[in-house]
Formats: structure tokens, C-alpha cells, sequence
């Protein structure tokens, strides 16, 4: 099924997205942020290193921003090295910590997925120097290539259900319930989803942004033997206005298991003072209770050091 799309603008199938400037004029008034430290110091991590195809491994560089090693191929994932995800480069939410690894101690990308258009997702500074040092395929969803194209990035656009073969994967790209905007002018021109990326023995479901919905089930559905899922746990506080757009641990718990995948991922917390209300220890401590009170096992769905590389 593709994507909605009435008038120009995209739209969610459950709920709607997007808040309007008033309730989001409200949450800045009104919100009660807990405090956050101004920097944390990461102990360092070993870089990743090739696999060959048969292997399977993904790093967490922080935020949403994931390397993967699948196919053989270096896949990277809503890549975002800047001090800020903000339009401007002195306002707008800020790193508390410092990527996990350097671009430079990636060992290839030689393909780049781009999930949607938000700042903290889809930042042009960090996308110009990705295509400067290896300029790769890219891969985007419906009227995102024009963003792109100011990195100096030719992005092929995919609907939703929608796949390419690159690099010697298959990519899928798959729904989410979220909405997009770069301005005041612009929200749900564009579309938001995420990616299942497929080599010949393993498959990876990239999630990026969603609130709790059905797309999770039909995921589950067209892709029944999942190796990894990368799911959000943060930015989901105040509930009342993160609830349709963003997952909270409880519920990205309930996604792991809809999903059935041999090994989850939590991801989208612990970077960014400002985008959220929560604590920054808040999400991997909601985690811990949501699998408890699930029967999720604690090995089954994991966070990473910021850095830190998991092997499958």
C-alpha cells in the first residue's frame, strides 16, 4: 500500500501526526524539562572493522545514527555528527556527548539511508561530508531528494513498501506513524518511514521515528525472520504530545515482541539535551522495567555504549 497523500502532503493511516504550531507553541510554554548534564564523556570504543558477507554487525554512533556491516557492504544510517540537529548552527537542541566513533574510523559506506526529513535525522552538514569522503547510493522516502540534493547527495526516493537493490542488498522501505517538516511551511511534504535492509543471510528493520501502531504488525508479517530490529525508547515525554509520533520503552518493548526479531537495538536517547522531556537515564531505566514486566529477557533487547558494536 502506498503512502497517503492528499493535497501534496502526506498523511499518517491511524492517527495524525503532526502537531499543530498551537499545541506545539503550548508544550514550549508549558514544558517542564528534567535537567540534563551539559556533557558526558564517553569511554572510547574499537572501531568497527569489514565483515565479509556472511557477517552482520551494527554500531551505535548515538541518537538514531547507526553503522551496519551486512552483505559485506557499510551501511549508514540517519548519519548526524553536528554539535546541534537545528537549522541554525547556535540554537536548537545540543550534543551532550561526542559521536561514538569519527567518520573516519568507519571502513566504507557504500550505501546511505535517510529515514526522513527532521533535523536530527536528516542533517546536512554531516551529509556533505559523507558524500565528500565516499559519496554513496542513497536512499530516501517521497520528496526527499530535494533536501538532499543540497549536500550535493542524487538520492533515489522510495514509497512506502517500496525496495531497491543496491550495493548488493535489498532495501524495503516500510511505513511509520510520524510526519515530517523542515520549516513552517513545509510538514508532511514529504514522507517518513523506515528501512528493512536485506543481504542473502541476514535482515536488519530500521524503525527511525514511529508512535505505536499497526505498521509494526505488518512488518512482522512481510519480513518473519528478522536478525535485528533498531528501535526508538526516548523522546517520548510529555505523553500527551509525543504519544502519536514517538514510541516509549513500554511500547517499544511491545514492538520487540510483534516483531519477533532475534536481537533488538533501543536507540533515539541519551544525545540531545532539549528534543525531550525526559531524563537522559530515564529511557534505558523505563527498558529495564518495560522488559521485566513484559518477560522480555534483558539480553533480547539491549542498548549499546555510545560507540560500542554489536556482533550477530
Amino acid at each position: 500500500m502506498s503512502a497517503p497523500r492528499e493535497q501534496g502532503r502526506f498523511h499518517n493511516v491511524e492517527a495524525p501526526g503532526s502537531k499543530t504550531l498551537r499545541e506545539v507553541l503550548h508544550w514550549q510554554r508549558h514544558r517542564r524539562p528534567a535537567p540534563w548534564p551539559r556533557w558526558i564523556e564517553d569511554a572510547p570504543q574499537p572501531a568497527p572493522v569489514a565483515l565479509d558477507a556472511e557477517g552482520l554487525s551494527a554500531t551505535f554512533i548515538g541518537h538514531a545514527s547507526f553503522y551496519l556491516r551486512i552483505g559485506g557492504q557499510g551501511v549508514l544510517l540517519d548519519p548526524i555528527w553536528s554539535a546541534r540537529c537545528s537549522p541554525l548552527p547556535f540554537l536548537g537542541p545540543k550534543r551532550v556527548r561526542a559521536p561514538g566513533q569519527a567518520l573516519a574510523a568507519l571502513p566504507g559506506v557504500d550505501l546511505l539511508l535517510v529515514s526522513h526529513n527532521h533535523y536530527d535525522h536528516m542533517d546536512l552538514p554531516t551529509l556533505r561530508q559523507v558524500r565528500r569522503r565516499w559519496a554513496p547510493p542513497t536512499l530516501t522516502g517521497l520528496e526527499n531528494a530535494r533536501h538532499l540534493r543540497k549536500a550535493g547527495l542524487v538520492a533515489r526516493e522510495l514509497d512506502w513498501w517500496q525496495q531497491a537493490e543496491v550495493a548488493g542488498l535489498r532495501v524495503t522501505y516500510v511505513p511509520a506513524q510520524h510526519f515530517s517538516a523542515r520549516g513552517l511551511g513545509d510538514r508532511n511534504r514529504s514522507l517518513w518511514g523506515g528501512f528493512v535492509v536485506q543481504s542473502a543471510a541476514h535482515t536488519v528493520y530500521f524503525a527511525a521515528d514511529s508512535g505505536w501502531c499497526g505498521h509494526f504488525a505488518e512488518v512482522a508479517a512481510r519480513f518473519p525472520r528478522i536478525d535485528l530490529a533498531l528501535l526508538p525508547i526516548g523522546a517520548y515525554e510529555p505523553r500527551h504530545f509525543m504519544r502519536t509520533q514517538h514510541v516509549n520503552p513500554e511500547e517499544a518493548v511491545r514492538a520487540h515482541a510483534v516483531l519477533r526479531p532475534r536481537q533488538s537495538i533501543g536507540m533515539h536517547f541519551g544525545t540531545f539535551a532539549g528534543l525531550t522531556d525526559e531524563a537522559i537515564d530515564a529511557p534505558e531505566q523505563a527498558l529495564a522495567e518495560a522488559r521485566a514486566a513484559q518477560g522480555v529477557a534483558a539480553g533480547d533487547f539491549i542498548t549499546l555504549p555510545f560507540g560500542g558494536t554489536w556482533l550477530g
